[in-house]
């Protein structure tokens, strides 16, 4: 089993709530209870083969897919349920209670990121942690302080092996 819930170091200003450190069995465990989970694939997948296998195969498991930049592109031809949305948009969108999700169907309540810059997403899961009540998931490479769960600090290569303990538990 890969631990990911050491080195949470912080390299903005801590807020009232952090995220808890989650190991890949857990948070897989969570999604799958989850009633309407979105995956947030963001461009860090791009030119990343093994990103962009592992984002495939998460979304291959049956969650829907929010493509931000141009990361749409590695979803092409590939039988998967991803729509293309900017990721700010995104944030805004999933603040507003009314709103039923990119297929019209209903709205969300666990939303994970996956492939994002940190300065970036990070900016993105301030406002859903303090504006909303979604339970947010970062199985980034880095500790996303603003989620409610983030996978901590981890070398590329144990990202990959946490990420297929995180795909297997799914």
């Amino acid at each position: 089993m890969v631990d990911t819930t050491k080195n949470t170091l912080v390299y903005t200003t801590w807020g009232r709530k952090t995220a808890k450190p989650v190991n890949p069995n857990v948070a897989a465990k969570m999604i799958s209870k989850a009633k309407r989970p979105l995956l947030v694939i963001g461009t860090e997948v791009v030119g990343n083969e093994q990103l962009t296998e592992k984002a495939i195969a998460i979304a291959k498991k049956g969650l829907p897919v929010a493509a931000t930049g141009h990361s749409i592109t590695v979803f092409k031809g590939m039988d998967v349920n991803a729509k293309y949305i900017n990721v700010h948009a995104l944030a805004h969108y999933l603040g507003d209670k009314n709103w039923k999700g990119l297929d019209g169907q209903d709205t969300y309540d666990m939303i994970v990121f996956l492939g994002h810059k940190k300065y970036y997403l990070d900016q993105v899961l301030s406002g859903l942690k303090n504006f909303t009540d979604l339970k947010t998931i970062a199985i980034e490479r880095h500790f996303m302080q603003n989620a409610t769960l983030s996978f901590g600090n981890l070398k590329p290569e144990v990202h990959i092996e946490a990420l297929n303990e995180f795909i297997e538990n799914l």
